[in-house]
């Protein structure tokens, strides 16, 4: 009888075990499906841009709703983003308009660099079109951005006396025949 029992007892303790795997399975599943994983840097920015956006366009008089929203807002919120910028751009009627590093202060506007405004594009470019947006009704691919965008990049190089020079996007060299061959060729 004791064998039986015995048996019994670890058939039984077997399968407790297998309830309680898979509950702590189901339980680590379901905590998973809560707690996703942190976002990337470039993701948590992305987010933090767009819901920045959204509550740019909710604050305007009338408010503005995002299906409403067009190259103008974009271009008034870049405007209102320069409030808070700490890039110095020069006027043209500043002494030191053209040096890339003056040697005192002057009363210039603080803006926001360009390099920034261009990734905030990018990023809420992207952002648009992961919230639903169609791609060609992306008011941030407008080509109203682009030349603002183009415009800023000027000005701030030519403020700093630095003109903007596009990187060269790397090639990779072609082997020649004779360097890539396993095989020389014999000449008779």
């Amino acid at each position: 009888m004791m064998s039986i029992n015995k048996g019994k007892e670890i058939a039984g303790g077997s399968s407790r075990s297998t309830a309680v795997a898979v509950s702590a399975t189901a339980a680590s599943a379901a905590d998973h499906q809560q707690n996703p994983p942190p976002l990337s840097r470039y993701e948590s920015q992305k987010r933090r841009d767009w819901n920045t956006f959204g509550q740019y366009l909710r604050n305007q008089r009338p408010p503005v709703a995002l299906s409403q929203c067009n190259a103008s807002h974009v271009l008034d919120f870049l405007r209102y983003l320069d409030q808070f910028g700490k890039t110095k751009v020069h006027l043209q009627g500043c002494v030191f308009f053209g040096q890339p590093e003056p040697p005192g202060p002057c009363t210039c506007p603080l803006r926001q660099a360009w390099g920034s405004l261009d990734a905030l594009i990018g990023r809420l470019r992207a952002a648009y079109e992961e919230n639903g947006g169609l791609p060609e009704t992306n008011p941030f691919a407008s080509g109203a951005i682009r030349i603002y965008l183009r415009e800023v990049r000027d000005s701030q190089a030519k403020a700093r006396g630095i003109p903007y020079k596009k990187k060269k996007k790397k090639r990779n060299p072609l082997k020649s025949n004779e360097d890539s061959s396993s095989f020389p060729i014999q000449q008779s």
